[in-house]
This record gives structure tokens, sequence and C-alpha cells, in this order.
């Protein structure tokens, strides 16, 4: 019977995040081997594909990405206000899923999706300097206050800026390179799969340590973030649609960097409301593989 490479890659997504929960202390302990620099590697690496395909003069700010700012900081204030009666750890928890700026990974979805690369990219770089300078301000009204633009920039920059300087060094010095990596950037799917596995293993290892001592409570941070999950997505592609590119509206506002919001949590919130964002991880990845599922031509 034949298997279609469409197929194969629709259920890669959730096999790989099965791999990732059950492997999660092998996972783990290989992570601490490399010192924590596995996941940055790995990010590094499909940044690199991607942006060798990147045209920097087509690069331009749109008011799409405006827009899509304007929701991200607008849903997180509102969300916060709005979980207020549940409890402090609840609001924490959804204002941080929604306060993160997109995931890198969300070009390479974004690109396979049939998004405008160039778009796409373009919003990674606004968003996530964007959100270095919003974040401690909000942080510091909900939060311990101990939040800075410059802690924020040190973790976004490195995986951020660097790939797309080399992937823009390697397209005018060495364009043949350039363009073997940019013909072959759906390798980066596979790349971004085993960044997946490692970021489910590791997820599934913090849930499992801090086991279910608030159980009721991490049940509905997780219900939370499922929530906020679908409704970011949802708004995304309505003001994706407004300027003629739902798939990016909806991966630039749904897809979002759960490593950084949940570093964010733990470090300036209450510990726990780190459940949402780590919960957000599932939540968006089955949203992508049923985007994925749905399209064709891939």
């Amino acid at each position: 019977m034949h298997i279609s490479s469409h197929s194969i890659r629709t259920a890669s997504m959730p096999l790989g995040m099965i791999v990732g929960a059950l492997l999660c202390r092998q996972i783990v302990a290989l992570d601490t081997w490399c010192e924590g620099m596995l996941t940055p590697v790995l990010i590094f690496t499909l940044l690199f594909f991607t942006f060798c395909r990147v045209d920097v003069r087509k690069m331009r700010p749109t008011m799409m990405h405006l827009w899509l700012l304007v929701a991200q900081v607008t849903c997180s204030i509102a969300i916060y206000l709005l979980l207020q009666p549940l409890g402090e750890t609840i609001a924490q928890g959804g204002m941080i899923c929604a306060l993160a700026p997109v995931a890198m990974a969300a070009v390479v979805i974004g690109g396979m999706l049939g998004a405008k690369v160039e778009t796409m990219a373009t919003y990674s770089l606004i968003c996530n300097i964007a959100t270095a300078f919003v974040a401690p301000v909000i942080l510091s009204y909900v939060g311990s206050g101990e939040c800075s633009l410059w802690q924020i920039l040190a973790k976004v920059a490195p995986l951020l800026v660097a790939p797309f300087v080399a992937g823009q060094l390697c397209r005018y010095a060495v364009p043949r390179v350039a363009g073997w990596f940019a013909s072959h950037s759906r390798l980066s799917f596979y790349v971004w799969l085993a960044s997946l596995a490692v970021v489910m293993g590791r997820t599934t290892a913090f849930i499992i340590d801090h086991g279910t001592e608030h159980s009721t409570l991490e049940l509905a941070l997780a219900a939370v973030a499922g929530v906020i999950c679908i409704v970011q997505f949802t708004l995304g592609r309505y003001i994706g649609r407004r300027y003629g590119d739902v798939v990016a509206g909806g991966q630039s506002l749904g897809q979002k960097n759960t490593v950084l919001a949940v570093w964010m949590a733990q470090s300036f919130l209450d510990p726990l409301s780190c459940i949402a964002p780590t919960a957000y991880i599932v939540w968006q990845n089955i949203v992508n593989s049923y985007q994925l599922h749905k399209q064709k031509d891939i």
C-alpha cells in the first residue's frame, strides 16, 4: 500500500510528541550532557535553512504586522483581567500564553502551509524584539517586577538574529551553497520535528517531577491554554485574511515561543503558571498537525 509523503508528515508531528514524552528521561539526560545546547542548535539549524530562502529586500513591515502586535499585547492584558476571578496563577498562565512572541519555528511551518516566508520572517524579527520591550512592563505589574529588557533580549536575540545573519551572509558570499539549503529547505521540517521531541521530553519530565499535588489547578491551566490557543489561531487568521495571507496571520499569532514563555513564567511569575505555556506546546502542535493534514500540497 502506497503511503504519501503528505501522510507521513501529518503523522510525524503527533508521533514526535509521543516519542518525546516516552523518552523524556533519556532526552533530558542527553540535553544535560550537551549542557542545554541541544534545543538552541536545532533551532539555529532549522532557521538557517529557512533564512537561506529569504530575500532581505522583500522584507518589509506591513499593517498586518502592526495589527498582529496590537492583538498580542491587547489579548495578554485582556486575558489576565478576565481570568482574575479564577485566581492569580490561572490569570498569569493565560496571560503569558498570549504575551509570548511568535515561535521561531513558525516560519518553517508557515512556509510549508503556503505562507509568504518573507512576511513571516519579518514578523518573527519584529515580534520577538518588540516583546522584549513590552514584556518587562507587563511583568512588572503582574509578576515579581524583576524582569528587564536585556534579560529577554539575551534569550531571543542569539537564536533569532544569528541564523538570520548567517543565512544572509551565505546568500551573498556563497550563493550556490545557500541555493542548496534553500532548495532543500523542507529538511528543516525534520529538524523541527527533532526539536519538538526534545521540547516534549523536557515538558513531560517537568510535569512528572512536579507531581499531582496541584492537579486541579494544573488541569485548569491546561484547559485555559487550549482555549487561548484556538482563539489566537482564529484571530490571527482573521487578521491575515484581511491582508491576503491567512496562514501567515494564523501562525504568527497562534504559534508561540513556548520555551521563552515557560522561562518567563518560571522566572517572574508564580512558577506553577508555567503549566499553561507547557500545555500550549501540545495544543499548538495539535493545531499544526490538523493544518498539515488539511494541506495537500506540501
